[in-house]
């Protein structure tokens, strides 16, 4: 009984519970859940993939049993259940789970539906080409080993790896307390972004991320917007969101379908289908007709849903999107073993991380290939002697009772060592003709040049760096690919909301100290010409409305600035406010300096983009062409759209198709109308070239692009405009003076607006008070070139007009109306008529 109690020990069993688990965690995080960052693997991987190679089972060789491959897994590094092995080895073998599958596999490897794999009884696999790579040089002391649970057997702590596949592959595990999630990424761009880093060790995180735009999945699909892939990179936490890739196609009956040709990442298509289907069924979604899945080996996925006539394709869309797997988000957390320690990494971590395993890699194999260099120059050292002296060497072997005698022998007369005399005592005969004793001079001669090189790659950490590209390169090149998973710019917001926001014609305004709003069109109602107008907005104190572009809430609407820089938005992310409202600061919506000021608007749908041109004019009369697809990826930070010198500014910018003719206008009523031709396509950063000689003190105050039988209006500071017929005006060269298109008074004051008209569009005129009057543009008279013009709108002698604009008669009109309180009356219309 006393024995019994000396063997019992009294602990606490709070700390024996806080210890124990503590010691628990640390074998999941460290043995289990987490990939070391060097390899990217978890151990249950790393020994997969170890146990293969060891076994022969690369992949030039026949395919294995997966459950011979797992037992030998799990007798020999492995110590848990084999169920645990073949799921993570199946993994590794699925095309739609690894972007490059490091394990053949052949059989039924599982499916994007969700289905299982078959018994490990019934696959077989082998290693994949590019999994030789994270093996490559292992046999080379490339990286240490360690015993394995029994100490019978010796396992890899770490791989070569020689591409990054912890970024490549990516991974993902639940620790204790800790959880990791990396994307996979396309391997080309991930080895540049190691080359880059490689090149410059201060390299940003943005010029990384012109290597690394963002994951690439395999299953390919979308990911909307760049701001979470920025800050996953930045920090190593973030969420980005994918979506799959749809296109509504017209049928031959009318009706319009959604295909589905790729889905997000991670997603089950079969369990996809069952909810868009539950959906439906429930009157969740209505106007979905028919739901199949055609998706073949052939085709790829292919989910079609088909509409009901009366429904928009695109609201459904949208609602698939925001109700099914079509949409989800994934979370990035780049969580890996540092030295066997969890830390949670950015991109360049990351990458300076691998590079330096790299480092340690080429150095222990260098290292590895010149100690073999050199235990053969010694060998060849003491062949050469033998044969320098083989008569002596022959008798002295000859004169020798035994192999040890001998050995002794050649050790003292030819001060040989150990190893050189047990060579040439197993050196054949046939070595000493004379073409192999030419071979031995030259195999010397290699290895002296050999040794030379490898000890120069040790003293040379560039030499050192230089071979690790190049050896990424050969990878590079060998194994990689197109990117799949396409990086669509925008917001969250813009992709969720676009298809349930209705589209509709909008007014957005721009007040001169660059507050901004929109108001649905039909806000405007069209009036007589020399109307009073409506009171458009409330201003501050010396605030009026600049600008006025109509547009769809669909479009995209472009901003440049007075300093050359372009912004873009969608229509619908300006704030809707009232008529009187003053608007917000742009600097809410725009990251512009605040001496920055919007000096031109441009509406832009996305059928525009291809094979279209922005045509640019300054305040000192320079012009410059370039195309639209220069301007696709804007981000809130907006762009150079074009340089110029201090003392001037961006005027106006115009949207062209490359075949019109373009009118440039001063204040003192010079007009330049030449072919778009003579303007080259330049750079987006490009300054341009003349395009109007101007007068002293004189400056552009207008720029159109006009097509044949257009009129051009003009319209004054005081109020006054006209139309004139565009045959009035002769065709010049770019940088001429041009002609007189308005004869000027006092009265009449200096040009404000210039442009090329259909002739049935409206016209908004603003003053610097915020009132605002639209007109009909066939009330303006058509007066020749040489004239002043009519009045337009009545001015007070403190007013002035600011801005105008065209309206497209696209805009649905009301009817036209008089006597509202916010109108002009009969009388006054008439009385305004009258004048004229």
């Amino acid at each position: 009984m006393s024995d019994e109690k000396d063997r019992l020990q009294q602990v606490n069993i709070s700390k024996e519970m806080r210890t124990s688990f503590l010691d628990y965690a640390m074998s999941v995080i460290v043995s289990r859940a987490l990939p070391d960052v060097r390899d990217g693997m978890k151990p249950v991987h790393r020994r997969i993939l170890h146990g293969m190679h060891d076994n022969g089972m690369t992949s030039d060789k026949p395919y294995k049993k997966s459950a011979r491959i797992v037992g030998d897994v799990m007798g020999k590094y492995h110590p848990h259940g084999d169920s645990s092995i073949y799921d993570a080895m199946v993994r590794m073998a699925q095309d739609f789970s690894y972007r490059y599958p490091v394990v053949d596999g052949q059989g039924n490897f599982g499916s994007m539906d969700g289905d299982g794999a078959a018994a490990m009884r019934y696959t077989e696999a082998r290693m994949s080409k590019i999994s030789m790579e994270l093996m490559r040089d292992i046999n080379k002391d490339t990286i240490d080993f360690q015993d394995n649970y029994d100490g019978n057997e010796r396992e890899p702590i770490v791989l070569p790896a020689r591409f990054p596949n912890l970024l490549v592959n990516g991974t993902s595990g639940i620790a204790v307390g800790m959880a990791t999630n990396i994307p996979p990424h396309n391997l080309t761009e991930v080895i540049n972004a190691v080359l880059a880093l490689s090149e410059d060790s201060e390299i940003t995180l943005a010029e990384l991320m012109e290597h690394v735009p963002g994951p690439d999945f395999p299953t390919r699909g979308l990911i909307v917007g760049k701001s979470g892939i920025r800050n996953a990179y930045e920090s190593g936490r973030g969420s980005i969101v994918m979506r799959a890739r749809c296109e509504i196609e017209e049928m031959k009956n009318g009706k319009e379908r959604i295909v589905v040709s790729e889905v997000p990442y991670q997603t089950n298509k079969s369990r996809l289908v069952e909810k868009i289907a539950e959906l439906a069924r429930e009157k969740k979604i209505e106007g979905i007709t028919d739901l199949r899945d055609e998706t073949s080996l052939k085709e790829g996925v292919k989910i079609i849903i088909e509409i009901r006539k009366d429904k928009n394709a695109n609201v459904i869309l949208n609602n698939l999107y925001k109700q099914t797997p079509l949409q989800t988000s994934f979370g990035i957390n780049m969580l890996a073993l540092v030295k066997g320690q969890p830390k949670i990494l950015g991109l360049k971590e990351v990458l300076s991380h691998y590079l330096e395993h790299q480092k340690v890699v080429v150095v222990r194999r260098t290292k590895f290939d010149l100690k073999r260099a050199e235990d053969r120059a010694h060998i060849l050292e003491g062949l050469k002697i033998a044969l320098d002296n083989i008569d002596e060497i022959i008798n002295l072997i000859r004169a020798s009772n035994n192999d040890e005698e001998a050995r002794t022998g050649l050790m003292d007369k030819f001060d040989l060592s150990e190893r050189q005399s047990q060579a040439i005592l197993d050196m054949r005969l046939r070595r000493l003709t004379g073409l192999e004793r030419g071979k031995i001079e030259d195999e010397y001669e290699e290895i002296l040049q050999t040794i030379e090189e490898l000890k120069a790659i040790l003293a040379d950490e560039e030499k050192l760096l230089e071979i690790i590209r190049e050896e990424l390169i050969e990878i590079r090149d060998k194994f990689g690919d197109a990117r799949r998973t396409e990086i669509t710019l925008g917001s969250i917001t813009d992709i969720e909301d676009e298809d349930l926001i209705p589209e509709e014609q909008i007014v957005v305004t721009l007040s001169h100290n660059n507050y901004i709003k929109r108001l649905p069109s039909s806000t405007y109602r069209a009036q007589h010409r020399g109307g009073r107008g409506v009171q458009g907005m409330n201003t501050i104190e010396d605030d009026f409305v600049s600008q006025i572009v109509t547009m769809s809430t669909h479009d995209y609407i472009m901003f440049f600035t007075n300093k050359g820089r372009v912004y873009r938005l969608k229509g619908y992310e300006l704030p809707e406010l009232s008529r009187q409202s003053k608007g917000i600061p742009i600097v809410n919506m725009l990251e512009i300096d605040k001496d920055e000021a919007i000096s031109t608007m441009i509406s832009i749908k996305d059928k525009d983009t291809a094979d279209m041109f922005l045509i640019f004019a300054t305040r000192k009369g320079l012009v410059k062409r370039s195309a639209l697809d220069n301007f696709e990826r804007i981000n809130k930070n907006g762009k150079i759209a074009i340089t110029f010198r201090e003392d001037d500014e961006l005027l106006a910018v115009r949207l062209t198709d490359g075949t019109k003719e373009v009118i440039l206008g001063t204040k003192y009523a010079s007009l330049i109308r030449f072919p778009e031709s003579q303007i080259r396509s330049m750079g987006r950063t490009a300054a341009g070239v003349k395009g109007i000689t101007l007068r002293e003190a004189d400056e552009v105050v207008g720029l159109d692009v006009l097509d044949k039988d257009q009129k051009i209006l003009i319209v004054t500071d005081r109020g006054y405009g006209k139309l004139t017929h565009e045959s009035e005006y002769r065709m010049t060269n770019r940088g001429g003076v041009g002609v007189k298109t308005a004869n000027l008074t006092d009265r009449v004051g200096e040009l404000e607006y210039i442009a090329a008209v259909e002739g049935n569009e409206d016209l908004m005129i603003v003053t610097n008070h915020g009132v605002i009057i639209r007109l009909i543009m066939e009330e303006v008279s058509v007066l020749g070139r040489n004239t002043q013009g009519v009045r337009l709108i009545k001015l007070s002698d403190n007013q002035y007009v600011a801005t105008v604009a065209k309206v497209r008669d696209e805009i649905e009109e009301e009817e036209l109306t008089l006597g509202d309180e916010d109108e002009v009356s009969e009388a006054d219309s008439q009385e305004s008529r009258s004048e004229e």
